[in-house]
């Protein structure tokens, strides 16, 4: 069995990627949120370009996926008409920016970031994956996900923090943003083709003090499907978008804007709680914490059908479980508790590990995984 290819790098809307069933593109919301009628919009080009379904990544970005390369130009068309394309794809690449999704309209998340925004231009050539995290709500958020340069509430006010170290540097509102660039350009200087990442950077090399000595503030508790004072929180399986029931959910709850997280859940501003079958509203339900790429035949390099297992396992696996076409394991980048690895029509298993580690058990089918004991 050949390795699988690792691309290095993320489908934009300028420069999608192919995949099995077309073109991939990525729109990346601005502050982690688009407006309703943006909203609407893409979800019908998803319907008119795309396979009638819109991905929520783990990075909160949105994918249409099945474009065809002939509707590629078109597609940019009605996406620039929407205010959701960069007019310069090389903003677009820099602009990978993780928002902490619970932010107040002038407050100071959304400050910074749009700020960040502002400034991109400023920021030296970084590697493709190369990302930041504005965490600056009471508690953080983010801490979890995969950022380089994190700018986070510290224990004693706003604190700008590398990935891959325990302490940052207290920074103010006024000069936080020109400290993150300060930094981006450190690690612009001193990483390698071997050493793309912060964190990588720092463990090699390791981070002047000065840019330490800080310590984070503390970590929120996960948010949860349900209402908050912003509005309500839908959580969407393998962060699958049906377009057409998004579209009347939208309509039917009188939301204004729909916001974006990493963790497969979708606010949608101003909305009131209504019936959604086609999403998940309960927070327990095992498919919060099941993680499945698309699989075959939509991937190329996936050896196996992904999703429909991973609904049939969901309930009988107590923890998290992750389903993935082959060993990159797109769709969850740590370890899960049961991992399943398609190889050749087939699964091999893993314990307490991630996609590419050593598995305990090879080519097990699907009915075989049915009468396991999968804990």
């Amino acid at each position: 069995m050949s390795a699988p290819i690792v691309q290095g790098w993320c489908p934009g809307a300028h420069r999608p990627m192919m995949s099995g069933d077309g073109l991939v593109v990525r729109v990346r919301p601005r502050l982690a949120r688009i407006s309703k009628a943006q909203a609407l919009g893409l979800c019908e080009l998803a319907d008119r370009f795309g396979n009638g379904t819109i991905d929520l990544t783990n990075r909160a970005n949105l994918q249409l996926r099945g474009v065809q390369e002939a509707d590629h130009q078109q597609l940019l068309a009605e996406l620039a008409a929407l205010d959701l394309l960069d007019a310069e794809p090389g903003i677009e690449v820099r602009r990978n920016i993780l928002v902490s999704p619970l932010y107040h309209a002038g407050g100071l998340t959304a400050r910074l970031t749009q700020e960040l925004i502002d400034r991109l231009e400023q920021l030296p050539s970084l590697p493709a994956k190369f990302g930041f995290a504005i965490d600056t709500g009471p508690s953080r958020l983010l801490a979890a996900d995969s950022a380089d340069i994190r700018l986070e509430t510290g224990m004693n006010g706003l604190i700008l923090r590398a990935d891959g170290c325990e302490t940052g540097r207290k920074v103010s509102q006024a000069d936080a943003i020109d400290q993150l660039i300060d930094l981006a350009r450190w690690f612009a200087e001193n990483y390698t083709s071997d050493t793309r990442r912060m964190a990588r950077v720092v463990a090699t090399k390791g981070l002047p003090q000065e840019w330490q000595a800080s310590l984070p503030g503390t970590v929120g508790a996960p948010i949860q499907p349900g209402t908050c004072d912003l509005g309500t929180l839908y959580g969407a399986a393998f962060g699958q978008l049906p377009a057409r029931p998004l579209s009347d959910l939208i309509t039917s709850s009188g939301a204004s804007a729909l916001r974006v997280t990493p963790w497969r859940l979708f606010l949608l501003e101003g909305g009131a709680a209504i019936p959604a079958p086609a999403f998940v509203t309960d927070g327990s339900d095992p498919l919060m914490t099941t993680d499945a790429c698309p699989g075959a035949p939509y991937c190329p390099q996936a050896q196996a059908e992904t999703r429909d297992i991973a609904r049939a396992l969901a309930p009988r696996v107590t923890g998290s479980l992750h389903v993935s076409g082959c060993a990159k394991g797109c769709a969850r980048m740590g370890p899960a508790d049961v991992t399943l690895v398609g190889r050749e029509g087939r699964f091999d298993l893993v314990k307490q590990g991630r996609a590419g580690d050593e598995p305990c058990k090879h080519g097990l089918t699907l009915e075989t995984l049915k009468t396991m004991d999968l804990t």
